[in-house]
């Protein structure tokens, strides 16, 4: 099997031993690394209002990746556009591909990626994320792309036409991905002719059918000739096999708290992980998870991403390195998912 081009996916997680100053350099740190070792993107996601997670304005964030890297593509895991006026989006990314061009993607979810009370805050009290929102998200993506184009869009007011523009004189666009965790998304990045990623990190089964249904149902457009997809999934690795199943813990209990309803809190470190008793269904729940994840030794990991990406027929794999901390561990740093892409990385 021929071994596919690797991308990561970062949620800036915010260890029980950081501070939001020291899961940001981290993640500085591991963007760094990504680049070094020639991974093709670097995706951020948006998440509001988590304990464990300080990926909360993806566009401030790839600004400070993309500054601090050199060559790696830099964008959203996603933007979710339902949260935000699509003229916001359109101005930031439109100012993130003029400063760094050729280097910028969009993705775009219409999840809201967050609590009902934080929907409501993130709209300044107007309603919150409403089922407008959601049920126009076809139109706002529509709104974003022409946006950015140099030509802008014609906005009728009033009788009148006028012309909006993200920015002035745009040169070159960002490229607009369409994300999903079901097959809506995946309908409209094929009737629109956008590439599209399904978010088989995050839900683990369904990836197959949305992308045989965004592969039939698609559309050449101006933006893209043929389908274009890859695949994301959450990976652990370490030179030991044991060490990585260790590893991987602290993220498995924040995944089984988020299922089951159990309050959140930072990740915890990866012995503290070990000494949490489950009870048999939570066991099982968790056993269930870590099968569909990466986790093992560098030869084994790699065999198995080169084996899901195969088995979707992509050629590129998303890793979102889950690997924990150990007590005493850097807070600045995060040694571990440094150490999944460097071992995935060959």
């Amino acid at each position: 099997m021929t071994p596919p081009t690797l991308s990561v996916l970062d949620l800036v997680p915010v260890r029980e031993d950081q501070s939001t100053s020291d899961a940001l350099a981290a993640t500085l740190s591991l963007a760094r690394t990504a680049d070094e070792l020639g991974y093709r993107r670097y995706w951020l996601a948006e998440h509001h209002n988590m304990p464990a997670v300080a990926a909360t304005n993806p566009p401030v964030l790839i600004g400070m990746v993309a500054g601090a890297t050199r060559r790696i593509r830099v964008g959203s895991g996603g933007v979710m556009l339902p949260n935000h006026a699509p003229l916001v989006i359109a101005e930031q990314f439109a100012l993130l591909e003029a400063a760094y061009p050729g280097r910028i993607d969009l993705g775009i979810g219409r999840a809201p990626g967050t609590d009902p009370v934080t929907g409501w805050a993130l709209r300044h009290g107007a309603g919150g994320v409403t089922d407008e929102a959601v049920s126009r998200f076809p139109e706002y993506v529509e709104n974003v792309l022409a946006m950015m184009d140099a030509a802008g869009v014609g906005l009728a007011v009033q009788g009148r036409t006028h012309v909006l523009r993200a920015t002035p004189v745009a040169t070159s666009v960002p490229t607009v991905w369409l994300l999903g965790s079901s097959d809506y998304s995946a309908r409209l990045a094929a009737e629109k002719g956008l590439p599209y990623v399904f978010a088989h990190h995050f839900s683990g089964s369904g990836t197959a059918e949305a992308l045989a249904l965004y592969r039939s149902s698609f559309r050449p457009s101006p933006e893209l000739a043929e389908p274009s997809t890859f695949l994301t999934v959450n990976a652990s690795v370490a030179e030991d096999a044991d060490e990585a199943r260790r590893r991987a813990l602290p993220q498995l209990l924040m995944m089984l708290a988020l299922r089951t309803g159990q309050p959140l809190g930072p990740q915890v470190s990866v012995e503290a992980a070990e000494k949490v008793e489950l009870a048999a269904g939570q066991r099982e729940i968790v056993e269930a998870m870590a099968a569909r994840w990466v986790i093992g030794g560098p030869a084994e990991a790699r065999e198995q991403v080169a084996r899901l990406a195969a088995t979707y027929d992509v050629d590129e794999v998303m890793i979102h390195p889950v690997a924990g901390a150990a007590v005493g561990a850097e807070p600045t740093g995060s040694p571990a998912r440094e150490e999944t892409l460097r071992l995935l990385a060959g």
